[in-house]
């Protein structure tokens, strides 16, 4: 199998037809094209800086840990954990000052971490994630940001008109397991300080 580095239009096309989710994470992102022995691409894997203070329980500073946000495959790739080991090694390579990587595998979409106990990620433990809801009319999920109690939210210090959340149809959601995968030899030895032991099908581990 080949990596390219993938341009803006591979990544939104593999997310928005290969991946669950149908949506684009948010920018600024780096993504590798997948290419099997056929040459035929198969997806992409993408990485971003990950919403939030995703540094903070490592002590570490603003852009020195990304997530892995993206596995958008379309099945044709040879060994699917080979190619998240391909990717990390040129991400790495690429990406000299990034000291970690955080991954989240959903529950509720029966992903359970198997991809990462096979490339040797850590398991450090799991979190209630916020409900789902849906549009009753189109069926579509609607993302956090476009609902809100009264139906305005403010974006970029300006107020716009958003779903109301009492017209949603809203579904109780599992938990999101989260697993790290270290880039240098002090996170590895701080990752095996906080791993803790993976239990399949347990609501909050």
């Amino acid at each position: 199998m080949i990596l390219k580095k993938a341009s803006y239009k591979a990544m939104k096309y593999a997310c928005l037809k290969f991946h669950y989710a149908k949506r684009i994470p948010a920018q600024p992102m780096v993504g590798y094209s997948v290419f099997n022995k056929k040459n035929e691409w198969c997806g992409c894997i993408i990485y971003n800086n990950g919403i939030g203070a995703i540094e903070k329980p490592f002590g570490l500073q603003k852009g020195k840990v990304c997530e892995l946000v993206r596995m958008a495959l379309n099945g044709k790739q040879e060994k699917t954990s080979k190619c998240l080991s391909l990717s990390i090694k040129k991400f790495k390579k690429e990406n000299k000052l990034v000291e970690m990587i955080v991954s989240y595998a959903d529950s509720d979409e029966g992903h359970n971490g198997t991809i990462y106990k096979a490339t040797n990620w850590f398991y450090v433990g799991s979190h209630k994630t916020g409900d789902k809801y849906i549009c009753p009319t189109t069926g579509k999920d609607i993302h956090s940001r476009s609902h809100s109690a009264k139906g305005y939210n403010k974006q970029f210090g300006v107020y716009k008109k958003v779903y109301k959340t009492s017209d949603l149809i809203r579904i109780k959601k599992g938990v999101k397991h989260k697993f790290v995968y270290p880039l240098t030899k002090d996170m590895r030895t701080m990752c095996n300080k906080i791993k803790k032991e993976y239990i399949k099908n347990a609501s909050i581990a």
